[in-house]
């Protein structure tokens, strides 16, 4: 049997293909956890891992440039509404969306996908002017090149984002983690959109989006040596998808510690569907040709790409 390696978080999603109770069939996979951040680092600038968790907004990038080294499944383990993630200064006159025109923002990285998806949303949903807006941006997992027009800085060495935010540097700052001078309390900072759920459902009911954060990718040359894996893999974390929202909705003992869990489940059902989290690429296509939209106006993607490109071709049947 074919051994490979697999890094990805540990979720409720994962765990039953993680923890071997969900077989990839015809694979022996050895997982490795971890972090978003690391593993796309690691991805980016070596392909250590023969399968990973990958960031659409990274996935994006490199295909476009044409130096892609992993190849996507369309199954999406992380999958998050960004409104909560756009934190400004209350003393700065922003009430609302389009006040951030013409602002200085803080990003861990310009290509995240957070960014990417946030970016879009102000753009297309809200109608933000985002062209004058200064960047400041923290690092990069891997090198991008941006159009002129597009103001980008690097952050000092010894700077932090958070630091920044709170000593009024700077205005806002999009991030998925919150500044710790917002949870602290430290500086006058607040969300953007402080209901942030009613915003993030206005947004789903208008477009169906929700908004996909990473996918599960294979590099290139395993692929190609296994063209079966990637609809093994598909099959194998769809089941485990399954498995753990049928755990949600069990009340005889709660398999998640929400003590309101069931109406939980039912309030999602009732306003997403069954199926919240939906795998697949047809199913998929127009949110990930939005993400792609998005990164073309962003000026991530040198070029346009179309959503086949982004996962191999046996999967574009599912």
């Amino acid at each position: 049997m074919t051994q490979l390696s697999l890094a990805c978080t540990l979720t409720d999603r994962t765990r039953a293909v993680v923890e071997g109770r969900i077989k990839v069939e015809g694979f022996d996979i050895a997982f490795t956890p971890g972090e978003p951040e690391d593993m796309f680092r690691i991805a980016m600038r070596e392909a250590r891992y023969d399968i990973t968790e990958m960031s659409m907004g990274s996935h994006i990038l490199s295909v476009a440039r044409g130096d892609s080294r992993y190849i996507g499944v369309p199954v999406f383990p992380s999958r998050a509404f960004r409104h909560s993630a756009i934190y400004i200064r209350t003393d700065r006159g922003i009430a609302g969306p389009k006040d951030l025109a013409g602002r200085v923002i803080g990003l861990p990285e310009y290509q995240q996908t957070a960014a990417v998806w946030v970016r879009g949303v102000l753009r297309d949903y809200y109608g933000t002017d985002l062209s004058g807006i200064t960047w400041k941006v923290a690092g990069e997992r891997t090198p991008i090149v941006l159009p002129p027009h597009i103001r980008k800085e690097s952050i000092a060495e010894g700077q932090t984002l958070d630091a920044m935010l709170a000593a009024g540097e700077i205005d806002a700052v999009i991030a998925p983690r919150p500044p710790a001078c917002f949870v602290n309390g430290t500086a006058p900072v607040a969300r953007l959109f402080p209901d942030f759920r009613s915003h993030e459902e206005a947004y789903f009911k208008a477009t169906g989006f929700f908004p996909i954060m990473h996918c599960i990718a294979i590099r290139r040359d395993v692929a190609e040596a296994n063209p079966g894996l990637p609809m093994a893999l598909f099959n194998a974390f769809s089941a485990a998808k399954a498995h753990a929202l049928a755990e949600a909705a069990m009340v005889n003992v709660l398999r998640v510690s929400i003590p309101w869990i069931a109406s939980e489940v039912a309030k999602q059902t009732e306003f997403m569907g069954g199926d919240p989290w939906p795998y697949g690429f047809r199913r998929n296509r127009a949110e990930v040709a939005a993400m792609c939209g998005f990164s073309a106006a962003d000026g991530l993607a040198s070029q346009a790409v179309q959503p086949e490109a982004l996962f191999h071709e046996t999967t574009h049947g599912v």
